[in-house]
Order: C-alpha cells, then structure tokens, then sequence
C-alpha cells in the first residue's frame, strides 16, 4: 500500500463511519427536530464524500464501494420509537451531548485524513486529488463546527438540569 491509498483509505473509511454514526444520531433523537434534520444532512454530505472517493480510488490501485454504509432500517425505527417513548428527560440530553461528543471527534479525525489527502495530493502533483480535497474537506469542517456548536449551546441547559 502506498501513501495515497493508505490516505484515500483514512478518509474513505472515516467518511463511512461518519455516515452511520449521523444517521444513528437522527434516529436516536428523533424528538429532537434540529439535531434530526441536520444530522441527516451532514450525512449526506459524507454520503457523496464516499461516491467521489470511491469514483476516485481506481486511478491509485483501489477499488472502494460507492454506496456508504448506512445503519440497518429496522434498527433505526427502533431508535427513533424509543427516541419517542423516552422523551425530553436529562438522561436522553446526556445522551445527546456524548453524541455530539463523538461526531466532533469523528469529523476532527476526518478533517485531519483530508489534509493528509491535499498533502500528498501536492507533493505528488496529483490535481484532481487536490481538487478531491479542497471540496469536501470545507464540509467536514462544518461538520465540526455543527458538533461544537450544538455542544456550547445544549450543554448548559443539560448538565443544569441534572440534579
């Protein structure tokens, strides 16, 4: 394996588990309409992520699946229906903010796999790698700043609330 296919593979597993620990989130806080919606959102930007790199990997010796992995359906109903029993009780925003917790570390991760991308991708004079780079790697850093800002913004009234 050389460094473009280990750096392609960083990202390309990394975008993936993104993809899943997203649509877990959605599902999980179901009664939680904004984290719900942008969850699935930023989802799909790791989603396309996967494709490009995917559509990408073949010119460096590897062969990537297009589709990202996605939590099972049946799963995903069963977080949402206890996402509704369970309701808004500090138990779930604990929850919630350790979710938030693990997707800015996931995305921190992912945002330090696509420097390594633009990096080698410059040192190789790999263009369309570069290109690859410079337009996803700006959504993984919204991905970022989502997670931090849900972070500062939940957490006083969560941890304020448990007794």
């Amino acid at each position: 394996m050389n460094g473009i296919q280990y750096a392609l593979r960083q990202v390309y597993d990394g975008e993936n588990e993104l993809t899943q620990d997203l649509l877990r989130m959605a599902a999980k806080h179901h009664t939680e309409h904004e984290i719900q919606h942008v969850a699935r959102d930023l989802a799909s930007w790791s989603q396309e992520h996967v494709r490009l790199l995917a559509r990408h990997a073949p010119a460096y010796g590897l062969s990537l699946d297009e589709q990202a992995d996605a939590p099972h359906r049946v799963t995903e109903r069963a977080r949402e229906a206890l996402s509704q029993a369970i309701g808004r009780r500090p138990e779930p925003g604990l929850l919630l903010l350790e979710d938030l917790r693990e997707l800015y570390l996931r995305s921190s991760q992912n945002s330090l796999a696509w420097e390594m991308i633009a990096q080698i991708a410059q040192a190789k004079h790999e263009r369309e790698l570069l290109d690859l780079s410079e337009g996803c790697h700006p959504q993984t850093l919204r991905q970022i700043r989502w997670a931090n800002t849900m972070l500062k913004t939940l957490s006083p009234q969560v941890l304020s609330s448990l007794s």
